[in-house]
């Protein structure tokens, strides 16, 4: 039987036991927060939040071994906190789609995510967008987080006059605010786990403010996951009025998945001479079939996290990182009496914090180009203004697609493209 050394190659990768635990340790301090923050996103739209708790713990270990034995790669995976959004605040609340059928959503983007994977169709697709509207998806989605983190914080409120408008500081708020300036500055210092320790931060001064009630155990007695496993309904989701967003969850995943992989694995040193990742193509496979457990154990699709490049930072360069970070992900199961007790105004800021860290991609665009950024900006604008990011995706594609054919340009559209124009266009119409 062969060593961990031996399994995960140390040697070929220049690396530790002890380097490689840390790592695990660095990534998990610097994701924990997805265990508070992704069941608060989905208990919004009815499902059962401790179920929700205890499925974010298994998703994350279960994905992030599948990743680490896989492939070997020192990236872990859990449910997307974009994914989450959409498919809370779009499908649920938004286009009236239970949450049954949400899932059900999610399944099937993973099943198209594997597919186009498998076939080798994924890098035609992805040659297919233009950059501009690449880089203004998770930008997009940072502002959607962003809008949604000022929400729940209460600092944004509903205002008949004018749309939107500025909440009342009221106890739970300033708590809220001081959580979030807390983690900023933590950012700044570059102290690993800064937006896990802003929730705690946030959760003992609502507890010291008699807002948070004593939980009834410390330690978990019993697992309770039958409210939300399996109980997705992938029938409900083949209508004609739902191809739009199983396209659009798709994407997101396949994006998310695709940026987030090759930046890490770059790190990781797994880039060769021509410029293409190593592996790539086997972490993509497991990402996509980490998304479709996902779906079936009851929550958003799972896609690789960019935090990784923490443990990667502290030296992990092989798979035992994120095995090592899945193991402590199960060791959360422990402590979900403690978990369930967060107030959602404690976790709110770490969306904020997420959404800020995801609109800095701006920096990549190219203003100079009308019509290149004025349908990045269609993207990025539409998503938190239309309250999705299926419209914010669909308004932007349709926007360069028109420019182009007004202009002449009809060159500059694939076949590919076309067909994801005709697909926004449907979705839209839908």
């Amino acid at each position: 039987m062969p060593s961990l050394a031996g399994f995960f190659r140390f040697q070929e990768h220049r690396t530790t036991l002890r380097t490689e635990l840390v790592a695990g340790l660095t990534t998990y301090l610097t994701m924990a927060y997805i265990v508070f923050v992704v069941p608060a996103t989905l208990g919004a739209a009815g499902m059962d939040q401790g179920a929700l708790i205890a499925v974010t713990c298994l998703v994350a270990a279960l994905s992030s071994a599948l990743m680490g034995v896989g492939a070997n790669v020192p990236v872990a995976l859990a449910p997307g906190l974009g994914m989450s959004a959409f498919f809370t605040y779009t499908l649920v609340l938004t286009k009236g789609v239970p949450w049954p059928v949400a899932l059900g959503i999610g399944f099937w983007a993973g099943v198209l995510f594997l597919v186009l994977s498998l076939l080798g169709a994924r890098e035609k697709l992805v040659e297919a967008i233009p950059p501009a509207i690449v880089t203004a998806i998770p930008v997009g989605i940072g502002l959607f987080l962003l809008f949604i983190g000022l929400r729940n914080m209460g600092v944004v409120v509903a205002n008949p006059a004018t749309l939107v408008g500025l909440g009342k500081f009221t106890p739970p708020v300033v708590i809220s605010v001081v959580g979030l300036f807390v983690t900023l500055a933590l950012l700044i210092r570059q102290v690993q786990g800064a937006i896990l320790i802003g929730i705690v931060v946030a959760t003992v001064l609502a507890a010291g403010a008699g807002l948070v009630a004593a939980p009834t155990q410390l330690f978990t007695s019993s697992l309770r996951l039958a409210p939300v496993v399996f109980k997705l309904d992938p029938l409900g989701a083949l209508k004609w009025s739902l191809i739009g967003p199983i396209f659009a969850l798709f994407y997101i995943n396949m994006f998310d998945s695709l940026g987030t992989l090759v930046a890490c694995a770059g790190e990781a040193g797994l880039r060769q001479p021509d410029g293409k990742i190593r592996g790539l193509g086997r972490m993509l496979n497991i990402d996509a079939v980490a998304a479709i457990v996902s779906s079936l154990l009851g929550t958003s699709p799972s896609t690789a996290y960019i935090e990784s490049a923490t443990g990667i930072a502290a030296g992990g360069r092989t798979g035992l990182t994120a095995v090592t970070t899945a193991l402590l992900f199960v060791g959360s199961l422990a402590i979900i009496p403690l978990i369930k007790v967060v107030p959602a105004y404690a976790t709110a800021p770490a969306l904020v914090i997420v959404g800020l860290l995801m609109i800095s991609q701006v920096r990549h665009l190219d203003f100079s180009k009308y019509e290149d950024y004025v349908p990045a900006l269609f993207t990025m604008l539409l998503m938190p203004f239309s309250f999705s990011i299926a419209t914010g995706m669909a308004c932007g594609f349709l926007s360069w697609g028109i420019i182009r054919l007004l202009l002449l340009r009809f060159r500059d559209i694939s076949a590919v493209m076309y067909v994801i124009l005709a697909l926004s266009l449907v979705s839209l119409l839908l």
